[in-house]
């Protein structure tokens, strides 16, 4: 720990404090420069903290010392996690500020003055922090986006082992849709044990199969080289490893979920699905359970949305938490997503768009996917979807539709409504109404008035 200087200089000179006993820190790989409330004489003091875990102990010491309330510190890298999470276990609120904010603040030279301008602005009541759910939901968080991480890698693997066999020319992928379905993966495991008989693979198709034994055994005859039978089988001894991996993820993310169940709803099963067909499909693939896991925690069954899994509801449940009330309305939750459209327009004109931090987030790629999914689907957020596409492209609709999806998240979560799907017809005539009246103000305005077709 070293103590630096208590003159503030002219940093934030002339601005009024409304809240006193707040503090501002910032970070560093080695180093943390933290500046403390204003003394008596207008004064603070500054000190660096090294960033080990004793210093990092010492620091919030001596921010219990000075009585400190609110902490605000930049979002910078991983290294604000452990001062975070050590000041909101001593009951210290920690305000994540995004760096962006403070990066147009002249004059700012030094980490002495960065963190005197953190406390200052802080105390003027001018920074505004980054959203973070709470505590129960960030240990949540936390895993389920290392098992998305494992995820990715087993799809990796999975595309080098389609490598290997299109090296032998074994086009399984021909032969079944899924490599790693029940068919695909039985023939797999029988090509690494050493069965070369393209009929005896085929005997091993599902029953649920549109090809023939006769149809899969003419993909199976292959060259069978050493070197890629090598390389299928550490393929699939580590397609095997991780998901055992993932399987155990997936069991501690339920056991922490079956925690923060609300002891009214421990134990049942989420209502009947308004769509047979997909609520079968859930059974299929194994989400019955998460499915269920899910409603008792939220209340809300947000696979009742078109186009949203188990696994999807889950991540975004993961991701967003429980309680929504940080978010003042819908539109700011759309655009923390960053589902919202970026207008730039200075002076009339338009501005080029930033490329960095305009990037989708995990909640907002899986709402785009389920968007893509409904796009062909009979219901109403698919009509949505064509009748955009139809006139915008694509691109447009899928941004479009996932922000209507989000929108009814929150108030799933917000709220606690249960989405009903209206169907296309209901959808369909609801928006041709509001055409028609869309014409007729546009006639009335201009002098003239519509008049319907006699029918033939």
């Amino acid at each position: 720990m070293r103590r630096a200087s208590n003159a503030r200089g002219r940093a934030g000179e002339g601005l009024k404090s409304v809240r006193p006993k707040v503090a501002g820190v910032d970070l560093g790989a080695r180093e943390h420069w933290v500046c403390g409330p204003e003394g008596e004489d207008g004064s603070c003091e500054v000190r660096t903290f090294a960033t080990t875990t004793a210093e990092l102990e010492r620091l919030v010491h001596w921010l219990l010392e000075q009585r400190v309330e609110s902490v605000a510190m930049e979002s910078t890298g991983v290294y604000w996690i452990p001062l975070y999470e050590l000041l909101e276990s001593n009951g210290i609120e920690a305000v994540l500020v995004n760096a962006r904010h403070l990066s147009g603040v002249p004059g700012r030279k030094t980490d002495m003055i960065d963190c005197q301008w953190l406390q200052k602005l802080h105390s003027c009541g001018l920074l505004k922090g980054s959203f973070r759910p709470d505590e129960s939901i960030c240990r949540l968080r936390a895993l389920q986006r290392e098992r998305a991480n494992l995820v990715g890698e087993r799809t990796r693997i999975v595309q080098r082992m389609q490598k290997a066999l299109d090296q032998m020319n074994v086009q399984v992928h021909h032969a079944v849709s899924d490599l790693t379905g029940t068919t695909g993966l039985a023939i797999v495991r029988a090509i690494v044990d050493g069965e070369r008989d393209p009929a005896e693979l085929a005997k091993l198709r599902d029953w649920r199969c549109k090809k023939s034994q006769a149809q899969i055994a003419a993909h199976l005859r292959g060259n069978w080289r050493e070197e890629h039978l090598f390389n299928l089988k550490m393929g699939l001894r580590r397609y095997d490893q991780i998901s055992l991996i993932i399987a155990e993820y997936d069991a501690q993310l339920g056991h922490w979920i079956a925690e923060l169940e609300p002891p009214d709803r421990r134990g049942q099963s989420a209502p009947s699905h308004p769509n047979a067909t997909k609520e079968k499909g859930i059974r299929r693939r194994g989400e019955g359970n998460k499915r269920d896991a899910i409603w008792r925690l939220a209340g809300v069954d947000l696979t009742r949305i078109d186009g949203v899994s188990a696994s999807a509801a889950e991540t975004v449940l993961t991701e967003v938490g429980l309680d929504l009330g940080k978010f003042p309305a819908e539109r700011n939750f759309v655009s923390w997503l960053r589902l919202s459209p970026k207008l730039s327009v200075s002076a009339g004109k338009p501005l080029p768009k930033r490329k960095n931090g305009t990037g989708a987030t995990r909640v907002a790629t899986l709402l785009r996917m389920a968007a893509l999914a409904v796009s062909r689907s009979q219901t109403a957020l698919g009509a949505y979807y064509r009748r955009i596409a139809r006139h915008k492209g694509a691109a447009v609709a899928i941004f479009a539709t996932a922000r209507k999806i989000a929108v009814l998240v929150f108030r799933m979560l917000r709220y606690g409504q249960d989405y009903v799907d209206e169907g296309v017809a209901v959808y369909e005539s609801r928006f041709q109404q509001r055409r028609l009246r869309q014409l007729t103000e546009t006639a009335r305005q201009l002098g003239y008035r519509l008049a319907a077709l006699e029918a033939a």
